[in-house]
């Protein structure tokens, strides 16, 4: 079961990446590129050949498979079809933060070993931008966590599904901290522009500019897998009806077609946000950072001086 939840994960990421792309696409008059898009691209980058800077360390070249190796780490973790799954006893909130943030370090040392300095200026960008963000993922992740006694994801899930979490406001602070940490993370709009090519601009995309071929493949394909961990993270704190709570074939096959259901709603959500807003100047974008943590300490409190 935790298997297929793995190969899931993995076939349905370029999947959703290629969908938001193409509602993007669609909002802002454009013609889209196709749901198929995300798969042809990877399948370029991987029979392309990988070229490597002259001064750079086996760091370098040994990020990727990590990156790539801890997203798919992170998606054995999150309840995405079921909860009762046998790595579950792992599934702990900070153990989750703890391996994107693993993640997020070897990307940031891979850059600045290149010495570029567009590498080296995304890498101090998104250290900077890291730094506000996860203390608002993890208050968003213990205002849940508080309401159901436990820091397991399954857990969180059970009580949510049994109504226990739906008629606390400070879910309601939760749930908009981690929208805003999820475009923080993901390098989202009005955070940053994932298809920019100014260089100036640039965040996660500067630390991108040395690699190619498979290793850029599997930078793609870790983002693309980090941006359906973080929804599926969502849906599983704020909308976990659908989610199996028991390993047999009727539940796994209505689980899938739940998250497909949910996956189809969340895009065009995102997509609209990116369309409507623009991406913040640079020295804004750590008062939005700053604006996810204000919710989750609001939650937090609304829970201890409320009790709800």
């Amino acid at each position: 079961m935790q298997t297929l939840q793995v190969l899931v994960a993995l076939a349905i990421a370029p999947l959703f990446a290629a969908w938001l792309q193409m509602l993007r696409a669609l909002l802002q008059n454009r013609r889209p590129a196709g749901l198929l898009q995300g798969y042809r691209d990877l399948r370029r980058l991987f029979h392309k050949e990988a070229f490597l800077p002259e001064d750079s360390s086996w760091l370098f070249r040994f990020s990727p498979y990590v990156l790539f190796g801890t997203k798919v780490m992170a998606s054995t973790l999150v309840p995405i079809l079921a909860v009762d799954l046998p790595l579950a006893p792992a599934a702990d909130v900070i153990a989750l933060v703890g391996l994107l943030a693993v993640a997020r370090i070897f990307q940031v040392l891979a850059a600045m070993d290149t010495g570029t300095p567009f590498a080296s200026l995304g890498a101090h960008r998104e250290m900077l931008v890291s730094a506000l963000a996860e203390p608002a993922l993890l208050s968003a992740f213990f205002i849940a966590s508080l309401l159901a006694g436990s820091t397991s994801l399954s857990t969180i899930v059970l009580h949510a599904q049994e109504g226990l979490l739906s008629l606390h406001p400070s879910m309601v602070f939760a749930a908009a901290a981690f929208f805003l940490v999820l475009l923080v993370e993901n390098s989202r709009i009005p955070v940053d522009n994932p298809a920019t090519h100014l260089e100036l601009t640039m965040i996660h995309e500067a630390m991108l500019l040395e690699y190619s071929g498979r290793h850029l493949a599997l930078l793609e394909w870790g983002a693309q897998l980090k941006l359906l961990i973080y929804v599926t993270i969502g849906i599983a704190l704020f909308f976990p009806w659908g989610i199996a709570d028991e390993f047999a074939p009727t539940a796994i096959l209505l689980a899938s077609l739940a998250l497909l259901i949910k996956l189809f709603v969340a895009a065009p959500i995102l997509a609209l946000v990116e369309t409507l807003l623009a991406k913040k100047r640079l020295f804004r974008v750590p008062e939005f950072a700053t604006t996810a943590f204000l919710f989750g300490v609001i939650g937090l409190l609304t829970h201890f001086m409320l009790g709800s």
